[in-house]
């Protein structure tokens, strides 16, 4: 399923290492801080479990947000959007 990991990482470290294992789950950077990819459940409870083990629960967060297609294809984008060169041809098919 589609999958969007969005976080809010205080520092600089943490946030390199979240952002570095989202791109070992194949997930592509559309934002900053927003990944997106196409993970199974497993892949996204393993993905919270190692975010969790990594970030400062008093002061950071993560959000994993799985998304059916039906339902991204309903997204709508206001403005610039992402970086579409970034994301993978399926995610690309699913936007236009």
């Amino acid at each position: 399923m589609l999958t969007w990991v969005v976080y809010d990482i205080s520092k600089d470290p943490t946030r390199s290492k979240v952002a570095k294992l989202c791109k070992e789950y194949g997930l592509y950077r559309v934002q900053k801080s927003v990944f997106l990819g196409q993970l199974n459940r497993n892949q996204v409870d393993e993905l919270g479990l190692k975010s969790k083990d990594m970030i400062d629960l008093k002061t950071d967060s993560v959000y994993l947000f799985p998304m059916c297609e039906d339902d991204f294809g309903k997204v709508r984008l206001l403005g610039l959007g992402f970086n579409r060169a970034l994301v993978n041809d399926e995610i690309k098919a699913l936007i236009l």
